[in-house]
């Protein structure tokens, strides 16, 4: 086998795509499940959308003029990958309800071991993990059990009749600002959960009108659309990329927005963080802070103790008594990348390497594990832009890397750890005086260390310069 790619969302869906224009055809998808699609195949929860423009979020060589919405739903975003893998001919490359369980290189033919869940033996030239950081639900340690139904966001029991019924959110994210509208519009009472408020701006959403996806397909129009949409969503980057200071406008924003939306004072005092706008993700939304005046809706923010048969017990000892629990609680982010079984040269683990914080070359290649590159690894998340983009930046570095193997007929390659070592030093100089180690908050995007392992600190334009072209000489060639 030539390559492997594991995971079939966006980032090994481009890859395969990538791997096919340029006349590779020795590959082979690997994925867990039974259909492509990653977190917009899993995360079927009500009110389930993206919250960066479509325009952008989407492949810059596959435009699509017929999004519904500015903000596309779970369902459409889905439609579009399958649309994809169908027209660019790499469906007969997918092999789904295959897990990789690890990975181990063989130092003596330069080759990956990969082994499935399914146990049949593949070795691979090259590796692409594009597993993600949104696949691994994170549930909060609390003692107890419950006994009705309780489910996490992005395992969305749809059997379950939320109709009538006392409901309890944990969770404040992403996720629960775009499902909590919904849930409480159908339940009898809401309780949600929240340990921390997140600063919450207006949404720009509205449905694309026929008119403007006819002048959308005219040559040009989605393409001009989509630039214009990257350079807005660029310049809220100055805060993040620059100094913290520069903030205060998204913060003013965002107060506002605050302010329109929630009369009581005492109500809005509990739903103002305490911390720098941007340290945590800055969500969008138009009817989250409404759905919190509802009647039915209580908003608890005192801890939670103990979770018991029917009820849960907060920090006062107040018992709530709910009928179903829906953990809004986000993923394993950091822990999706450094729990794998991955063995590299000289029998290498990943976590020994990774001993000090996950960490890799352009978020891509880590040293003593040749052939193996990573999209959306280590610091190539974002908070301002799409992670599509970054996605095919770091496709299109992955290529130039094949094309040299190609070219030079080594077998392998590897970064040099002093290459590795003194970018991630320099990136993580960047991070140490940026919002989200400064910010006052504690979020999914640091590592125990309070190290920042998930997020890119510049623009995502700096980033594309960085991969345009892969440096030969960062690189061991095996041969």
């Amino acid at each position: 086998m030539g390559i492997a790619i594991i995971g079939a969302g966006f980032a090994g869906l481009c890859m395969a795509i990538k791997l096919k224009e340029a006349g590779y055809h020795d590959f082979v998808i690997l994925e867990k499940a039974a259909d492509l699609g990653g977190t917009w195949r899993d995360n079927t929860y009500p009110g389930c959308a993206c919250d960066v423009p479509s325009p952008m979020y989407s492949f810059s060589f596959e435009l699509n003029p017929g999004w519904s919405r500015m903000f596309s739903p779970q369902e459409e975003i889905w439609a579009y990958m399958r649309a994809c893998a169908d027209k660019y001919g790499v469906t007969p490359h997918f092999r789904f309800g295959v897990e990789v369980t690890g990975l181990e290189y063989d130092d003596d033919r330069n080759l990956w071991r990969v082994f499935t869940s399914t146990g049949e033996p593949i070795t691979a030239n090259a590796v692409v993990s594009g597993i993600g950081a949104l696949h691994v639900p994170s549930f909060p340690d609390i003692p107890g059990k419950f006994g009705g139904p309780a489910f996490h966001s992005a395992q969305w029991d749809h059997s379950v009749d939320l109709t009538g019924k006392r409901v309890a959110v944990i969770g404040t994210g992403a996720s629960a600002i775009q499902f909590v509208p919904r849930v409480a519009e159908q339940a009898a009472e809401l309780r949600l959960f929240q340990r921390t408020p997140p600063w919450i701006q207006p949404k720009p959403d509205f449905a694309v009108s026929d008119r403007a996806k006819k002048v959308l397909r005219l040559p040009g129009a989605a393409r001009m659309a989509r630039n214009s949409i990257y350079w807005l969503l660029e310049s809220r980057a100055l805060g993040f990329t620059i100094d913290p200071r520069l903030m205060k406008v998204h913060r003013r924003m965002a107060e506002r927005h605050l302010a329109r939306q929630v009369a009581d004072p005492g109500l809005r005092a509990r739903l103002t963080p305490d911390y720098t706008i941007g340290c945590k993700r800055i969500l969008l939304s138009d009817d989250y802070y409404p759905a919190l005046t509802r009647d039915n809706v209580e908003l608890v923010t005192d801890a939670i103790t103990e979770i018991r048969d029917r009820s849960i017990i907060d920090a006062t000892g107040r018992e709530h008594e709910v009928d179903v629990i829906v953990y809004g609680t986000g993923f394993k982010v950091t822990d999706a990348l450094s729990e794998q079984r991955i063995i590299g040269r000289n029998g290498r683990k990943i976590q020994d390497a990774w001993q000090d914080g996950v960490e890799a070359y352009l978020g891509i290649t880590a040293s003593g594990f040749p052939n193996l590159f990573f999209l959306l690894g280590p610091n190539t998340g974002l908070g301002h832009n799409s992670v599509v983009f970054m996605i095919e930046s770091q496709v299109r570095y992955v290529m130039d890397c094949l094309r040299l193997l190609s070219r030079t007929g080594a077998k392998a390659l590897d970064v040099r750890p002093e290459v590795q070592r003194a970018y991630n030093d320099r990136l993580q100089r960047r991070l140490d005086r940026l919002v989200w180690t400064d910010g006052g908050c504690t979020s999914w995007y640091l590592d125990e260390h309070g190290r920042n392992r998930a997020i890119w600190p510049g623009f995502t334009f700096e980033y594309w310069t960085r991969t345009r072209r892969m440096r030969p000489s960062a690189y061991e060639l095996l041969r």
